[in-house]
């Protein structure tokens, strides 16, 4: 390099903020948004530098949707040039470690669902099509179902999406009116049926299911062991519990204005009750977390129930559907 090429670098590199940026691009690509909440810079500023920087040949850049994203091009980087950012990206500096910090923090906001996690990225990144619906509608017809019980199936939305990849479907609910649009809903599915009855007392046969559903149901119950129980009971060995609920929460107003009885269930308080109702938990945790305030989150857990002991008479699970479309 010549002198000029020098100075161009030393010019380049000679703010403390292209210096922030260039340390948090070069391990991994990043867009303005990301930059902006990471650092506080304000986005235009932020943006004027990796124009610059990226004009200089210090950065690449990509599209993504309406998004672009940034990283430093390390192939095509001077020697003094990689030297100082190498310096820099090795440094105990204090503002460098809180961006670090923040970063990382945004990393597990991605990973619990908060604004800037998948559900916006599907959002940012639209193409004609590609919902969250139709890739639901998808993902389901991957499913091979046997008998499956629906708790708390209201109007039989969500159940209306399964029906056609299980053996046979029940949904039930305490609420009359929504089973009567359940029963509408469902009807070309000769094999999915629904009725009236409370998850406290389920009118079904010990081993009569291979899954049960109980999603958004059991902040509801009012007894939410003696539920988990029946459900339990009606299970085949070797079946499955699925719960969706909310983890716990202070919000009693919302508790209030909706009607349930509980504020949530932790993970580990879901997998108590599961295993109190004899069940073995395959998993206990956090699914997601709402954009939207108050950031509620979401437990998924799923819970088997253990074989049948040599000499039982129980029927065990079931291998799938036979209704396919």
């Amino acid at each position: 390099m010549n002198l000029e090429r020098y100075a161009e670098a030393l010019g380049l590199l000679g703010d403390e903020n292209r210096l922030r940026l260039c340390a948090l691009l070069a391990e991994r690509e990043l867009c303005v948004s990301e930059l902006v909440r990471v650092t506080g810079l304000p986005q235009s500023r932020v943006s004027t530098h990796l124009a610059r920087m990226r004009d200089a040949g210090v950065l690449r850049h990509r599209r993504s949707g309406t998004q672009t994203f940034y990283g430093l091009a390390h192939e095509g980087l001077t020697k003094p040039v990689r030297d100082v950012l190498d310096e820099v990206a090795a440094s105990s500096d204090k503002t460098l470690q809180a961006d670090r910090k923040r970063l990382a923090a945004l990393d597990a906001e991605r990973r619990e669902g908060l604004p800037e996690s998948v559900i916006l990225e599907l959002d940012r990144d639209y193409s004609p099509g590609r919902t969250w619906q139709s890739l639901a509608l998808g993902h389901a017809a991957l499913l091979r179902l046997g008998d499956v019980l629906d708790v708390g199936s209201g109007d039989g939305t969500a159940a209306s999406v399964l029906a056609p990849y299980c053996r046979s479907l029940m949904c039930i609910d305490t609420d009359a009116r929504a089973i009567g649009a359940a029963r509408d809903r469902l009807a070309r599915h000769a094999h999915a049926l629904a009725q009236v009855a409370d998850v406290h007392a389920l009118p079904f046969d010990a081993a009569r299911f291979d899954d049960v559903l109980v999603f958004h149901t059991l902040t509801y119950a009012e007894h939410p062991e003696q539920a988990l129980s029946e459900c339990a009971r009606v299970l085949r060995p070797g079946g499955r519990v699925v719960i969706l609920c909310l983890d716990r929460h202070e919000s009693g107003e919302l508790s209030a204005h909706y009607g349930m009885r509980h504020p949530g269930f932790t993970p580990r308080r879901l997998s108590s009750l599961l295993r109190g109702a004899g069940l073995t938990v395959c998993e206990a945790e956090l699914a997601c977390r709402e954009a939207k305030k108050p950031h509620l989150r979401v437990v998924l857990a799923v819970a088997e129930k253990p074989q049948a002991l040599s000499g039982a008479q129980q029927p065990t699970r079931s291998t799938g559907a036979d209704n396919t479309k």
